[in-house]
Parts: C-alpha cells; sequence; structure tokens
C-alpha cells in the first residue's frame, strides 16, 4: 500500500467507529461549531489539520503543483472532508495570474483553459485600485467556474532586491501601493464567494534557499515596510485565508512564529481567517499548530503522526488544536463547496480575454518618448526585431503561470490592428525559439539575439517606417535572477545598435519594448532608441495590448512601482541578497544545503538597511536613478493646481489638488502624495507615499480635482525603544507628485499634538 493511499484512507476506521456508536452526529452549518468539534475524533482533527496530500507524491515523485484528481485536476492541493459531520473538502488552486489548474483530463476531449491576466507587477503599474478589482473579479469567477475554492494567491511581498526571481508576482518596493492594490484585488476574486490566500507571509524576498533562509530584520523594518502591506489587506479586504512563508523570520520559521500568525495577525490586526503554510513550508508540525498555523499543507502522513502524537503527549495542547480546526471550518462554511453550488467548468474566456488585454493597457509604463516618436500614427510598415517578439511572454514560471489556450505575439498583436510587418525574418526568428526546460520551475533558456546583416538592415530600413525592437526576460519560482540577466547583453545591444544606426541614418525612427517581469538595466543604452515602453508581461494578451498602446488606441498611462537604478549595486539591499550566488532546491521541504547555517546571503540574509528600500534609499542617499519611482510618460501633458493640505481634527490630513489635461490627447494621471515629517526624533525617510489616485479618462482641456485623506495611525512611524507607533507634532509637507523625483505641487499642514499607538513589547526578537 503506497504512502498516499494509506494517508487517504485511514480515517474509514474512524469513521465505522463513529457510526457504530449509534449516535447522531451534529452536522457543520445547522449545530454549533463548538458541537462539532466536540464530536470529532482525535484522528479527525488531525486529518483536517494536514492536507490530503498530492497525488504525485504516490509514486515517489514531488512535482509540487499536485494532481487533486477528484475534484478539480491540476489544483494545489485540498482538505480533509468529513462526511458524517458535514464537513466538505476544500479545493485549493494557484494563482495569481490567473487560475492554474490542468487543461486537458482523462476521459474527456474538452479543455479547461483558464485565462493568464497580466502579473502583478504590471496590475500595481496602473495606480489603479477600481481596474485591479474588477481583474480580480474576473479571476474569482474562473476559480468559481472551475470548482475551487480558494485561489493561492495574491502575493504581496515587497520588492526588496531588483534580483528576486518571484518580483513578477509581486507588486512593489512600497507598501502602501502593495497593501492597497493587494486589496483591491482580493476584494474582487472574493465577490465571487470563493477565497484568496494573500502570500508569502512574510518577508520571502529572495528564492535562493528560500525553504532554509533566515531573513534577519529589525521590528521597525517589519512593521514599516514588510507587513504594512499585509495590515493593509487584511483590514481593508478581510482575505479569507493566508499563507505563511517559508523562510525564517530572526531565527524562527515563519509557519512556527507565534509572534507573526498569533500576536501581530490575530491579536494586534484582529485577523479571523485561517492561515496554511506555503506547499511542505515548516519542519516542526507541533510548533505550527501552537504558533497558530491551521492547515499544514500540501500534507504528508509524517505530519499526521507528529499531531496525533503531540497531543498524545502534551506536546500539543487540545486548546489549540481545536482552535486551528475551528479556523479550518469556520472557512469551509463559506465556500461553494459548502453551499453545495452547481460549477459550469465554462467560464466565459473570451470576455476575460478582452478584459485582459484592456487592463493591461493602464499598467503599461512610456519610459522614453523623443519628439512624439509614439504613437504611430501615420505609420504602416514596421520592421520587427527580437526573438521575444515573435515569441511574446504572458508572464513568469512555476506556481504563478497560467495554462492558457494562447498567448499573442507582438507579430500578430501588430497585424491583427493593420500594421504591415516585415516578413523577411519571419521565418529565422521562428527558428530562435527558445530551448525547452524539463520542468514547470525552470525559467526558459532565452538564445542570443539575431543580428541581420548590413545590407538586410539597410534594405529594411528602406522599406519600412519605423523599427519595432523587443527585449524579454522571464524568471519565477525557486530562483532569482543573475546579475547577467539584470544587463542587456552583448547580442542584444549589438542589435540594438546595428538596428538602431540603419534606421537613423535614413531617418526612421526606433522603439525599444521591454517584455520582463522585473527591473533591468537601462542607463547604459537608453539613449539609443526613440521611444521605449515597459510592457511588462501582460498576459496572454500581451501583442495586442502593446499594439493597443503603439497604435494610439490609448495613452499609456502605468506608472512604475518600483525604482530603476543606473547600477545594480546602487540598490540599498545588494550587499545583503544572494547575487548569482547557488543553492540546492529541495521541493518537499527537506534540508541537505549549508547544514551548517553560516553562510551569508543563503542560510542567512542581514536586512542591513532596515526601512531605506527603493526611493526611501535612493532619496536617503542623494543616488542618480535611471528612472524614479512612480516615473511614467503619457502621449499628453498634465499640470497640477491649487494644492490643499487639513488636518483633521482626529490627527492625519485631507488634501486635494487639480488635474489639468493641458495636452491634445485624452489621458488618465496618476497623482502620487508624498509626505515628508517634521524634523527630529526617529529617523525618517525624505518622503514617503502615503496616498495616490487616478483620474478619469480626461479630455483636452478637461480638470478633476482629486481628494485624499490620511489617517494619523497611517503617518506614523514604528519606534523600537518604545514599542509603538508615533505621529509626531509639527509641520508636515505634502508632495503631489508625477514621480517621486516630479513633484508638480506642495501643501503644509500642523499637527497639533503627537499620536501614540501601543503595541505587544517584546516581538520578533533574534533567537
Amino acid at each position: 500500500m503506497n504512502r498516499i493511499y494509506r494517508f487517504l484512507v485511514l480515517p474509514l476506521a474512524v469513521l465505522a467507529a463513529a457510526e457504530a456508536s449509534g449516535q447522531q452526529a451534529p452536522q457543520l452549518g445547522e449545530a454549533s461549531l463548538d458541537k462539532v468539534v466536540k464530536a470529532m475524533t482525535l484522528e479527525e482533527k488531525a486529518m483536517l489539520v494536514v492536507g490530503t496530500g498530492m497525488e504525485s507524491m504516490a509514486s515517489g515523485s514531488f512535482a509540487v503543483v499536485g494532481q487533486v484528481a477528484k475534484y478539480v485536476p491540476g489544483a494545489a492541493g485540498s482538505t480533509f472532508g468529513i462526511e458524517r459531520l458535514g464537513v466538505p473538502p476544500m479545493v485549493l488552486a494557484d494563482g495569481p495570474a490567473g487560475l492554474r489548474i490542468s487543461p486537458t483530463r482523462e476521459g474527456t476531449d474538452d479543455t479547461f483553459y483558464c485565462t493568464h491576466f497580466p502579473i502583478g507587477t504590471l496590475l500595481s503599474s496602473t495606480w489603479n485600485t477600481e481596474l485591479v478589482e474588477s481583474v480580480g473579479k474576473a479571476i474569482g469567477e474562473e476559480v468559481h467556474d472551475y470548482g475551487v475554492d480558494v485561489l493561492l494567491g495574491p502575493a504581496l511581498n515587497i520588492q526588496r532586491h531588483p534580483l528576486c526571481g518571484r518580483n513578477f508576482e509581486y507588486y512593489s518596493e512600497d507598501p502602501l501601493l502593495t497593501g492597497k492594490i493587494a486589496a483591491s484585488y482580493v476584494r474582487g476574486v472574493q465577490s465571487n464567494g470563493v477565497g484568496t490566500s494573500i502570500k508569502h507571509f512574510a518577508v520571502n524576498n529572495q528564492e535562493t534557499n528560500r525553504q532554509n533562509n533566515d531573513a534577519r530584520v529589525s521590528e521597525r523594518a517589519l512593521r514599516e515596510i514588510y507587513l504594512k502591506g499585509f495590515e493593509i489587506t487584511v483590514k481593508e479586504a478581510d482575505p479569507w485565508t493566508i499563507m505563511s512563508s517559508y523562510n525564517l523570520i530572526n531565527g524562527v520559521p515563519a509557519s512556527e512564529n507565534k509572534d507573526l500568525l498569533t500576536t501581530v495577525l490575530r491579536d494586534e490586526w484582529g485577523y479571523k481567517g485561517m492561515v496554511m503554510t506555503d506547499w511542505f513550508g515548516g519542519t516542526d508540525p507541533v510548533q505550527q499548530v501552537w504558533a497558530g498555523n491551521d492547515l499544514l499543507e500540501p500534507g504528508t502522513m509524517d505530519q499526521y503522526n507528529k499531531v496525533l502524537e503531540g497531543v498524545k503527549n502534551g506536546s500539543i495542547s487540545m486548546a489549540d488544536l481545536d482552535r486551528n480546526v475551528k479556523n479550518i471550518l469556520n472557512l469551509a462554511l463559506r465556500t461553494p463547496r459548502f453551499r453545495n453550488e452547481p460549477f459550469s467548468n465554462k467560464p466565459d474566456l473570451e470576455t476575460h480575454a478582452e478584459m485582459t488585454r484592456q487592463s493591461a493597457l493602464e499598467g503599461m509604463v512610456l519610459l522614453k518618448n523623443d519628439n512624439g516618436t509614439l504613437p504611430l500614427r501615420n505609420v504602416r510598415n514596421v520592421a520587427l526585431f527580437g526573438y521575444t517578439s515573435y515569441n511574446f511572454i504572458a508572464g513568469g514560471t512555476g506556481s504563478g503561470n497560467v495554462n492558457r489556450a494562447y498567448t499573442v505575439s507582438l507579430l500578430d498583436g501588430l497585424r491583427n490592428v493593420g500594421f504591415n510587418v516585415d516578413d523577411r525574418l519571419e521565418a529565422d526568428y521562428e527558428k530562435c525559439r527558445p530551448a525547452a526546460t524539463d520542468g514547470i520551475f525552470d525559467a526558459e533558456v532565452r538564445p542570443a539575439e539575431l543580428l541581420p546583416a548590413a545590407d538586410v538592415l539597410a534594405d529594411m530600413a528602406a522599406d519600412n517606417d519605423v523599427a519595432v525592437i523587443t527585449l524579454g526576460r522571464i524568471s519565477g519560482e525557486f530562483r532569482d535572477r543573475s546579475s547577467d540577466d539584470f544587463m542587456i547583453t552583448p547580442s542584444e545591444k549589438a542589435m540594438l545598435d546595428a538596428v538602431t544606426a540603419a534606421f537613423h541614418k535614413v531617418g526612421k525612427k526606433v522603439v525599444v519594448i521591454l517584455n520582463i517581469g522585473g527591473v533591468i538595466e537601462t542607463a547604459s543604452w537608453k539613449d539609443v532608441p526613440d521611444a521605449i515602453l515597459c510592457a511588462w508581461q501582460a498576459g496572454q494578451e500581451g501583442g495586442n495590448s502593446v499594439a493597443d498602446i503603439l497604435s494610439g488606441k490609448e495613452s499609456p498611462s502605468g506608472k512604475l512601482p518600483m525604482t530603476f537604478p543606473v547600477y545594480l549595486s546602487d540598490a540599498a539591499s545588494s550587499d545583503n541578497f544572494p547575487i548569482d550566488q547557488e543553492s540546492a532546491i529541495f521541493v518537499d521541504g527537506t534540508t541537505g544545503a549549508h547544514q551548517d547555517k553560516n553562510v551569508r546571503n543563503i542560510d542567512y540574509t542581514e536586512y542591513q538597511e532596515g526601512i531605506y528600500v527603493g526611493y526611501r534609499w535612493f532619496e536617503k542617499q542623494g543616488l542618480n536613478v535611471s528612472y524614479p519611482f512612480g516615473y511614467g510618460l503619457s502621449y499628453t501633458e498634465f499640470s497640477y493646481s491649487d494644492p490643499v493640505a487639513r488636518p483633521r481634527a482626529e490627527g492625519g490630513f485631507t488634501a486635494s489638488v487639480t488635474v489639468t489635461n493641458t495636452g491634445d490627447t485624452a489621458g488618465k494621471e496618476v497623482v502620487e502624495v508624498y509626505v515628508a515629517a517634521p524634523k527630529g526624533g526617529l529617523d525618517k525617510p525624505v518622503k514617503e507615499l502615503k496616498a495616490f489616485a487616478k483620474t478619469r479618462e480626461l479630455q483636452p482641456g478637461e480638470s478633476q480635482t482629486l481628494e485624499f485623506e490620511v489617517s494619523a495611525y497611517e503617518l506614523a512611524s514604528f519606534d523600537e525603544a518604545q514599542d509603538r507607533w508615533e505621529t509626531a507634532a509639527g509641520e508636515y509637507i505634502v508632495h503631489f507628485g508625477s514621480s517621486s523625483a516630479d513633484i508638480r505641487a506642495k501643501a503644509a499642514f500642523s499637527n497639533a499634538r503627537p499620536s501614540a499607538y501601543a503595541v505587544t513589547p517584546g516581538l520578533f526578537e533574534r533567537k
């Protein structure tokens, strides 16, 4: 009898014993939770807090994406159902760029594709919470239509360093933008009566040795930077579940960290939902139960046995186990499976494809546009370069990927909107495909760029109106990016220089498209082309979305959610990040590499920069950047006027500013509200993002007044010596910016009295 089979049938003996007693079992949803829990056997409780395993484990394979074939093939995991008590199983499936399940199933020729929506970084680049909520709603519809109960997303860790392999799933280097976008996504998904699992809680900022890395970080940085986005999402969106991260925090695994999972999350923030592990996260089930990690996923026989033994020997209290069981049962009560809701297996993929095409438009960031190169209004003939133009990247690899029906290339996107694309290189680029990989967690190997002969380039420059070059990058789970991946490669630079020289020689323009998931180096080459559009990874309709921007169907309105540094070494965390370091991958949570736990930036990482992440660091140090946080151009221009900031009686402030479209094209503008605190007291950043809003589409000459409200608590900084949040008295300067470096208007207000908000003392001390 194999391992998983024994695991799944073990409760049958328990069920038989319960039925033999002749007692009428209380039913979930009819009886009180206390009665249901009291009626459960110890074995049933242990089974409920441990997932049902993964079918791939039965053969000895540890592929992380499971096959919950009984319910939804390709879902990541499920929970144990107790039929006699009316407790349904729950199905958990990957996100966050769309639902991840198997597209094919045994016994049918039907397909079960999902929509690949834009990656998290692109969604945050919209700075549009209403739009993100609508995307979340569409994703949630597919979750419900395919019979899934909880989507494992969104991911909202801070983009601490440019090379984190999973930055494409994350939102920003700033916690406020992160929290507001994540909360909108969660509200959208959960409006369908299905759940989300915000992840990875917390401080999961590198993939190298992620299951064993100890993130050593101050409590101030934790609370102001790394936990703040989660706090905002918990308080504003009530996510049904939270996923604890793999890493340790100051010596304690996150899934075994009671300071994190109980004291901060539940006692201070008031969270009422359920906490689950990341897949195979943590090593000690006894500690996980005690800490408040309710569900262990995907679940193993060893964990089940240790929970049973822990209760029997007293290392797990029945009160702690019952608390976790109740949290799982409360989740079950909210699910479609408990409500016996039918699911169609037929989501509206056509409508959602159009939504992903439109939603991507607002997150694409125009980085450069010399002399009105874009939009291409009087252009018909386009020469297309770069293999990524022909093999567009929808999103990253790993659990953040989506099994979709197609991906629109830029080649097809340009043709779809009416451009004539030169086809003389098409066959060569079709041969220039990325090399195949062994699994979903391996980023495809990108080939060297094709450099056409000089005479071919000369002919193409003569025959076409403009050149478009795409540079691509892909990354994903388990591995961080390399420093070479950050830099423009020699073959890319040779292609860019040669194409630009040929087209400029005959007075033609060159446009570069960045089809990337995270920051790349731009300072050394951005002066070469005439325009640069950062398209990110826009999902399955990516080529169409880029073509819509290039053709002028919509003016770009995206703003960068992170800083583009001049040099990789300029990032504050570069001295404390595993740049070009390798570590073994252990999918099942076992250890093996670096047993001495003493390899810097692999076994442990010092967060020496504290709160100075991203723009906070660059402004503090006065460093030049290639593109600042919040930067993004438009096809039109905007002016700011009538800035106002007023103190509120209860602390904090209200503010407003009027935005006017002063150009000749319709467009939207993001107003970013930064606040500079009074001098003295705690060390503070030069200024910090405290609010933002996006205008509606403004016609030429049209104005809109945007209003903002910020509480005293939202202005506060954390004082470790006093174990409290503090809002100082004094004069605050409110900056209204088009980016962190482009402040268009200012106003001031005075905070008459300080405010303080105490927290639990003595948390997150290094072990």
